[in-house]
């Protein structure tokens, strides 16, 4: 049965904040996250109810909260691996929860006009011109009821030069590359669509199918391996040659005792140390902290505390 705790995340999550919220135990943002103030108003109702007291929503507190109704299983955990692995990559990059992790958004900081999707996709690189092209060919009448006004000015944009586009994101945003309502609103709703998340898996295919024969290359076999070469390939690119050498000198010291499930953790955490080593000074501890969270199965990224079993089905099953 699951349980829902710190750290979880979706819309399990924001039902349960929702019902603490009726009850008068949560006075926090409806936001999917289960954090410290959920957890305290999950106390608080546990003590009101007298049932044992953990911070946790599992069972017992679900069936005082819900009469009647089962306790559910994250509705994630029914989607794809390659599903699974970009909801996880994407919250770290976008630090939302699912939905929102398929509908972050950004905007100029960094140059590329704006940034937008579970992977972050942007109009410098020519990159997530595609995606709406093809949404917008797909659904046109879903997209010009999300933009209204505005779907006019979204075509015509994707119908300029490079320059051009970038001129018009930057346009839409502060001068803190904040992009502006109703266009900030409009693209996080097209994000929340499942049918723009369909063609954001399907763009993401070939570099899961990457992440992938990363695996096979350094003989890694579960959906945990899978979603840290998934993380590599987002985050970092790859992984060159000479790290590649030093990773598999270091695969022959692991102990042939250990399981295979902790051989296979011992594997992750060794790629997770030489990616991270191999990174720019600035950015050695993001990347470390990442590839551990994803080898140990547990960690704190970014503030937020992920399970990677109960959140998002990923652990030391084959893929």
């Amino acid at each position: 049965m699951p349980t829902y705790r710190l750290g979880a995340k979706g819309p399990e999550v924001a039902r349960i904040q929702e019902q603490l919220k009726f009850e008068g135990f949560y006075l926090g943002p409806v936001d999917g996250i289960f954090g410290g103030g959920t957890e305290a108003a999950a106390r608080l109702f546990q003590a009101a109810k007298r049932l044992a007291i953990d911070g946790q929503v599992g069972p017992h507190t679900w069936a005082a909260l819900f009469p009647g109704v089962p306790i559910p299983a994250p509705i994630i955990l029914s989607e794809s691996v390659q599903f699974r692995c970009m909801a996880l990559t994407g919250s770290f990059e976008t630090n939302n929860s699912l939905p929102d992790c398929f509908a972050g958004l950004s905007g100029d900081f960094d140059g590329q006009g704006i940034s937008f999707g579970v992977l972050q996709w942007n109009l410098g690189q020519g990159s997530l011109q595609p995606l709406l092209r093809k949404i917008i060919k797909a659904e046109p009448e879903i997209v010009e009821s999300i933009f209204a006004q505005n779907y006019e000015e979204l075509n015509s944009m994707l119908a300029a030069s490079k320059s051009k586009q970038l001129d018009w994101a930057r346009s839409i945003q502060s001068l803190k590359h904040m992009v502006n309502e109703p266009w900030n609103g409009h693209f996080k709703t097209l994000g929340r669509q499942p049918l723009f998340q369909d063609i954001q898996v399907e763009s993401a295919t070939r570099l899961f199918n990457s992440a992938s024969a990363l695996c096979r290359d350094f003989g890694l076999l579960s959906t945990r391996a899978v979603a840290s070469m998934f993380d590599i390939k987002v985050q970092n690119g790859n992984i060159s040659e000479l790290v590649k050498r030093q990773i598999k000198l270091d695969f022959a010291h692991i102990d042939p005792k250990l399981s295979s499930n902790d051989a296979e953790v011992e594997r992750l955490r060794i790629i997770a140390n030489r990616r991270a080593s191999a990174t720019k000074a600035e950015w050695v501890e993001d990347v470390r902290t990442r590839k551990l969270t994803i080898a140990n199965g547990q960690g704190t990224v970014h503030g937020n505390f992920y399970d990677l079993k109960e959140q998002y089905g990923l652990g030391l099953e084959p893929f």
